[in-house]
Formats: structure tokens, C-alpha cells, sequence
């Protein structure tokens, strides 16, 4: 005899009442303070992170903590509702990341991207071992933290940049059509790429040690992705885009798009690899194929920078809690972790960057693009955390790092870029991404 399951119980009514205040809330108050950003000239992704912040445990739940309690509670179905249209956002924005990228650039100036990226890579991951191994591990490291994996995670911290929080400055800054812009997203998924499987070794060297097994499990993946990508993701994109250029409608188009993205973003995910990275090479995929429509796209691409990402970045923001810096021995160690960082990113990129025989200028510029670290270290400082790798004070220390080098990232890359001249190239390709 065959049971037939009962179906699935809808969301609870109060849940999602929750959950759509939380959302309104939210999205209000990362839309004003990101306007009010912009009027200070600073891209609106620096309020929509002082948003989530104002809102979260670093100042709500202290100034009225029945509200914050009631409006965001401690109940991990909650979260996850909320944490699944962030997740959304992200993907789509790093998606239309990949589809302005210029492969012609990244291929004439490959040089000069791998060198840019491996010093922004390779000095702030030997810093942050450095002071890793300094820092007293009873402070910062979990119970798990052993002093030498501690150091590790936190150099895997130092190194990473954020490629959604790069990406949102430099179109909300009109620079992503500059060969600077084109230069700082290349090198910053490299960073992140490299940063991600150097995460899953030290990750495995928390739990279970560290095994060679693991590490060219982990190889193979990022291999068995560039190789899918090239061999059946190019010719399912052209499909795809073929088929829907047939239609007027640009809803086909959205739709096979989205499609795309979402899909890259799984296959990456079922190999133990970010779902960023699939989308990301699935972007870029589509703005080479030769065959995508920009102005059909155009009412996802404000959807997406209008309301799905102003979300997600004020959603990482609740889970930021930065009282813990009252304490002195914090506070210190905090200041030593945020220069390491800052300083690291700067000198590991204008270095790579004079050496490829880019301007004063240009290098500086890079290294303040690179800087910007954003959510993806509080992402890495999660899985600290979770992994007992960190303790509360390690992990707020490391998203103090993400906050202040996102907020400090635009204004520098501004003032940088002013001084370097615009080519007819840049202007051909902003033509090119408007339309």
C-alpha cells in the first residue's frame, strides 16, 4: 500500500508577516540612507551596509531590544527566508558583473591583471598569517582556533576582495567601462577564486586536518568548471540567447538569462565551489557571445540594483555586531588586523600594478578598488565562526575590516581615477555596455 505524504504547510501567517516587514524595513530605510550616501558623494552600496548595521545588533537590538527582538528574531527559518532573496540579489549583480567584462582587455593585459592580482593576493595573505600568529589565539580563536590554523584563516581573510560590493561601486561610479575598472574586477576574481579554495583548505585543517585528498578535490573542481564552462556552457548560452532574440519581447530574454545564471550558479555550487564564481563565469559568457541584447535586460538591471542588492547588502549588515570593540584588548587588536588589511591590499597591488608599468596613478587606484572587502569576508568570518576557527571578538574584528574597507574603497578609487585620462577605447566600450 502506498501513503501519500501530506503536502507541505504554508508559511505560518505570522512568519510571513515577518518577513515581508522585515523586508520593507529593510529595503526602506538601504534605499534612504543609500540616497543620502550619494549626496555625499559615496556610492549607495556604503548606506545600504549602514543600513543593516543600524539595524541589526549593533545598535537596534541595544536601543530597543523588544522591537528588535519582535522585527528580527533569533529563528533560523526567519533568517533563511531572508537570507534567500539577499543570496538572489547577489548572484544576479556579480552575474551582470561577468557580462561587462571585456575578455579582449583581460587577454591584451592578462600580464598585467596576474600581476596585479598575485600581489594583492600573496602580501596580504603573508601579513595576515604574520599577525595571526602575533595576536594571542584566546582572544580572537575559537575553540577550535589552534594558533597556526587561526593565523591561516585570518591571512585567507586579509586576502580576499568583494567582488559584489567592487561591482556595485564601480557601476554606480560609471568607471566599470575604464580599463582601471575592467583591471580591478579582473584581478578580484582571481583574488576570490584563489581566496575561496585556500578557505576550504583551512577550513578542512580545522575539522577533519589538513589532506592532500581534499586539496586536489578541490583543484579538480575549479578545473572540471573552467573546462564545463568553455565546452558546454559557451554553446548553451549561444542557444539560449539565439531563441530568445527571436522574440520581441524582452521578457523572454530576462527570463533566459536569469535562467543561465541561476543554473551556473548551482552547478558550481553541487562541486563545493561558490555559487558567485558560477554566475560570475556565466556572465561573462553571455557579454562575449555576441548575441546578448543590453537594452532587453535593462528592466532586470534596475530591479537588481534598485532593490535585490540594496537588500542583500543590508542583510549581511544584521549580522554585524561592533560593540564588542569597547573593550580595550579588542579595540587594540582590531586596529592592528584593520592596518594589516588596508596596508596589505595597497602595497600588494600598486606593487603589481608599477611592476606591469601602470601609472603611479593607476596603481593607486587598484589597490583602492581591491580593497574593498564587503560582505564576502563576513561570509569567510561565518564560516570562522561556525567552524569554531573564530571567537565572537575574531569574527567582529574581521567584519570591522569589511565595513571600513568598503566605506573607505569608493571615495579613494574616485579621487585616483580623476587622474587618469579617459581613451577612446574606454569611450567605445561605454557606448557598447549602455546599449
Amino acid at each position: 500500500m502506498t501513503i501519500i505524504a501530506a503536502p507541505p504547510s504554508p508559511i505560518a501567517a505570522h512568519q510571513m508577516l515577518i518577513f515581508l516587514l522585515q523586508l520593507t524595513v529593510l529595503l526602506g530605510v538601504a534605499f534612504a540612507l543609500g540616497k543620502l550616501a550619494a549626496r555625499f558623494n559615496l556610492p549607495a552600496v556604503v548606506g545600504e551596509l549602514a543600513a543593516g548595521v543600524l539595524l541589526g545588533p549593533s545598535l537596534l537590538a541595544h536601543a530597543i531590544p523588544p522591537l528588535s527582538d519582535w522585527l528580527f528574531p533569533a529563528d533560523p527559518n526567519q533568517i533563511h527566508l531572508l537570507d534567500a532573496v539577499g543570496q538572489l540579489g547577489v548572484l544576479l549583480l556579480v552575474g551582470f558583473t561577468g557580462m561587462h567584462i571585456d575578455m579582449k582587455l583581460v587577454r591584451r593585459k592578462g600580464r598585467t591583471a596576474a600581476w596585479v592580482s598575485a600581489g594583492g593576493l600573496f602580501i596580504p595573505l603573508a601579513l595576515g598569517v604574520g599577525v595571526g600568529l602575533v595576536l594571542p589565539a584566546d582572544l580572537l580563536g575559537g575553540e577550535r582556533g589552534e594558533h597556526l590554523v587561526f593565523a591561516l584563516f585570518l591571512g585567507v581573510a586579509m586576502c580576499v576582495s568583494a567582488i559584489p560590493v567592487i561591482a556595485k561601486t564601480l557601476l554606480e561610479l560609471k568607471l566599470l567601462h575604464r580599463n582601471i575598472g575592467q583591471l580591478t574586477i579582473s584581478a578580484a576574481a582571481v583574488d576570490d577564486i584563489v581566496g575561496w579554495s585556500l578557505l576550504s583548505v583551512v577550513s578542512a585543517m580545522a575539522t577533519t586536518g589538513l589532506r592532500a585528498g581534499h586539496v586536489a578535490l578541490t583543484v579538480g573542481s575549479l578545473v572540471a568548471v573552467l573546462l564545463v564552462a568553455v565546452l558546454v556552457g559557451r554553446p548553451l548560452v549561444k542557444a539560449g540567447l539565439t531563441v530568445a532574440n527571436k522574440s520581441e519581447d524582452a521578457g523572454v530574454t530576462v527570463a533566459v538569462v536569469v535562467l543561465l545564471l541561476l543554473a551556473s550558479a548551482a552547478g558550481t555550487h553541487a562541486l563545493g565551489l561558490e555559487p558567485i564564481l558560477g554566475t560570475f563565469l556565466c556572465g561573462i559568457l553571455l557579454g562575449t557571445s555576441g548575441l546578448l541584447n543590453r537594452t532587453k535586460l535593462a528592466p532586470l538591471r534596475t530591479f537588481v540594483m534598485a532593490v535585490l542588492a540594496p537588500i542583500f547588502f543590508a542583510t549581511a549588515g544584521l549580522r554585524m555586531d561592533l560593540t564588542l570593540l569597547a573593550e580595550p584588548a579588542v579595540l587594540l587588536a582590531a586596529l592592528a588586523v584593520l592596518a594589516i588589511a588596508i596596508g596589505g591590499k595597497f602595497v600588494g597591488a600598486y606593487l603589481g600594478a608599477r611592476l606591469s608599468r601602470l601609472t603611479h596613478w593607476e596603481g593607486l587606484a587598484l589597490g583602492a578598488g581591491l580593497n574593498a572587502r564587503g560582505v564576502i569576508e563576513v561570509i569567510v568570518a561565518m564560516v570562522g565562526l561556525r567552524l569554531g576557527v573564530l571567537t565572537t571578538a575574531g569574527y567582529t574584528i574581521i567584519v570591522l575590516v569589511a565595513v571600513v574597507t568598503s566605506l573607505m574603497a569608493p571615495p579613494m578609487l574616485r579621487y585616483a581615477v580623476r587622474r587618469i585620462e579617459v581613451t577612446d577605447e574606454e569611450r567605445e566600450r561605454e557606448r557598447t555596455f549602455a546599449g
